[in-house]
C-alpha cells in the first residue's frame, strides 16, 4: 500500500558530493507477443558477485572513474536516511533477492517477472557515465546494465504509451527511511517515452563489474546520464506505460525546485544554489569545474528538446 507523507522541508534537503561503479544483470525476455511472457516470480539463489559484461566504448566517457569507495559511501537514498553516509550504514536491511518487476499499462504484454529470468536473456554491458547531482557534486561511474529501450520494446507498447512511470519498493521493514514522512512513499519517477527509448538510458544492475550494492539502488535502478541524479530511481519494482505525464517524487515535494525533466542545465539555477559549476567527488573540497549542458551529452540528446523552453520545462 502507498503511504502518504508530508513534503520535505527545503531546509532538510541535503547538499553536495560523491559516488561510483560496479557491474551487471537484468534481461529482456518477451521477444515477441504472449509466447514470450516470462514465468511467474519465484525464489532463486543469489547470483555470483561478479558479472559478465562487455565494455561499450561508444557510450563511455574517457574520464577516470571515481573509486569504488566514493561511489558506495556517498549516496542519496532517503529510504535509508538523509545523510550521505546513511545508505551504506543502513541498507544491509534490504533483501535484493528474490526480486520481481511488474510491467503494466499501455502495452500488449504485461505481467510480473522474476528478475533472474530477465537477466538470463539480457546481455550486460559496462558504460562509464558522468553522474551529476542537483546538489552540485558529480562523479564518473562505471555502471553495468542494459539499455532500457531494448527492454521496453519487448513488451510492445501501444500508440497510447507517451510516458514510462517507475516505482521503488515500498517496505518500511526493509527501508527504515520509509517510516518517516520525509517524502511521499513509495518513490516514483517518470520519463517521456522518447527519453526512455534513447540508447543512453540504462537499467543498471551493477558497477565496477560486481552486482549493484544495496546503497546504490540494488538490485535494479535507472540511469539517465544527461539528467540530475534524482531521476535515477532505485530498487525498481514496477514499470508502467502511460498516456499521461506521471507524478515524480521530488516534483511533488518541491515543484518550484525540482521539475519533471531535470535536465542538467548550467543556466538554470536551483533556487538555493548555482548549477553553473560542480565539485567532482574525490577531487578535493575546492575542486570545481564548469557544469556541461546536458551533463556533456548535448550532442546526443539536444534534439529531444528542440523548440522547448528549457527554463520553463526544467
Amino acid at each position: 500500500m502507498k503511504q502518504m507523507a508530508g513534503r520535505i522541508a527545503p531546509s532538510e534537503i541535503t547538499p553536495q558530493e560523491t559516488y561510483l561503479s560496479r557491474r551487471t544483470w537484468l534481461a529482456g525476455a518477451l521477444a515477441g507477443g504472449a509466447a514470450a511472457v516470462l514465468p511467474p516470480a519465484q525464489a532463486t539463489e543469489p547470483p555470483a558477485a561478479q558479472l559478465k559484461y562487455t565494455l561499450n566504448r561508444q557510450y563511455s566517457v574517457t574520464e577516470k572513474p571515481n573509486s569504488f569507495e566514493d561511489i558506495t559511501s556517498y549516496n542519496n537514498f532517503y529510504e535509508f536516511g538523509t545523510d550521505k553516509s546513511d545508505p551504506k550504514a543502513n541498507a544491509h536491511t534490504l533483501r535484493p533477492r528474490p526480486w520481481s518487476v511488474t510491467v503494466a499499462g499501455e502495452a500488449e504484454v504485461t505481467g510480473t517477472y522474476d528478475l533472474e529470468d530477465i537477466l538470463r536473456t539480457q546481455p550486460l554491458e559496462e558504460r562509464i557515465y558522468r553522474f551529476r547531482c542537483v546538489e552540485a557534486w558529480s562523479m564518473v561511474i562505471p555502471w553495468v546494465g542494459f539499455p532500457l529501450g531494448s527492454f521496453l520494446q519487448r513488451f510492445k507498447p501501444t500508440s497510447r504509451a507517451k510516458y514510462v512511470a517507475f516505482t521503488t519498493l515500498y517496505d518500511p521493514r526493509q527501508m527504515p527511511g520509509e517510516r518517516e514522512p520525509i517524502l511521499e512513499w513509495p518513490y516514483v519517477e517518470g520519463l517521456r517515452i522518447d527519453e526512455a527509448m534513447h540508447p543512453l538510458t540504462l537499467l543498471v544492475v551493477g558497477l565496477y563489474g560486481q552486482v549493484l550494492p544495496n546503497q546504490d539502488g540494488a538490485p535494479l535502478r535507472l540511469i539517465v546520464p544527461w539528467k540530475y541524479g534524482f531521476k535515477g530511481i532505485k530498487s525498481i519494482v514496477k514499470i508502467a506505460f502511460t498516456d499521461r505525464q506521471p507524478p515524480t517524487t521530488w516534483n511533488i515535494a518541491a515543484p518550484n525546485e525540482y521539475g519533471f525533466y531535470a535536465n542538467v542545465n548550467p543556466h538554470v539555477d536551483h533556487p538555493r544554489w548555482s548549477q553553473a559549476t560542480e565539485r567532482r567527488i574525490g577531487g578535493g573540497f575546492f575542486s570545481r569545474q564548469a557544469t556541461l549542458m546536458f551533463n556533456g551529452y548535448e550532442q546526443q540528446v539536444a534534439n529531444l528538446y528542440r523548440g522547448m523552453d528549457l527554463r520553463r520545462y526544467f
